[in-house]
């Protein structure tokens, strides 16, 4: 899919809600449409979104994966919400911290009746992981419509990055359409990630 010329994303007023810390705790009370994104520790999930979102800082950069905590929430325009999810997998967090992560992920999934789709980053440079495909896997039983982006596609040349797409969608048995490659270095693949969003949050309920 490829963006049209237009932003399909102008971000005019951001609001950063707050974070849920523990399944079934708080989180805000909104009627808005919401989009989450999610994928391992380190796939660069904070730096696309504040690429996405065309605000530095706007979702907390650290160079030690693992540092969300929290589900986070950040109104977007007053019409949709954005949900930053923690990051999964990282082996060098303690076995606690990562026993709690699960549980508060999926109690976000399943306590969220305006959530319209999932973002799942997947890192262009490692195959997908096996906590990749179970968070697939949760998602396609739900029901919840998921994109795929394929994050730091900067690493590789034209003809090396679209092998790389190939064989990740191949490996998920994805739809193209369900894959936009990016780069948060970049800003390649940004318009065409924004028009998906947009995509998902004026779908039906």
């Amino acid at each position: 899919m490829a963006a049209t010329g237009a932003d399909p994303l102008i971000v005019r007023q951001l609001e950063f809600l707050g974070g849920m810390a523990s399944a079934g705790g708080w989180r805000p009370d909104s009627a808005l449409p919401e989009v989450a994104f999610a994928g391992r520790s380190n796939v660069g999930k904070s730096s696309l979104l504040n690429v996405l979102l065309r605000r530095r800082g706007a979702a907390r950069v650290s160079r030690t994966p693992g540092r969300t905590r929290e589900v986070n929430f950040f109104r977007v325009n007053d019409s949709f919400v954005l949900v930053d999810l923690p990051g999964y997998g990282y082996a060098r967090v303690a076995k606690e911290r990562r026993a709690e992560w699960r549980p508060l992920i999926e109690g976000y999934l399943r306590s969220s009746p305006n959530l319209r789709g999932l973002v799942l980053l997947l890192d262009a440079r490692r195959d997908p992981s096996d906590d990749d495909r179970a968070m697939l896997s949760y998602l396609a039983d739900s029901e919840t419509p998921v994109l795929v982006a394929i994050t730091k596609m900067d690493k590789f040349g034209t003809d090396a990055g679209r092998e790389r797409i190939d064989a990740i969608a191949s490996a998920l048995e994805l739809d193209a359409d369900q894959v936009v490659p990016v780069s948060a270095r970049t800003g390649m693949g940004r318009d065409d990630l924004a028009a998906a969003l947009m995509e998902l949050v004026g779908s039906a309920a």
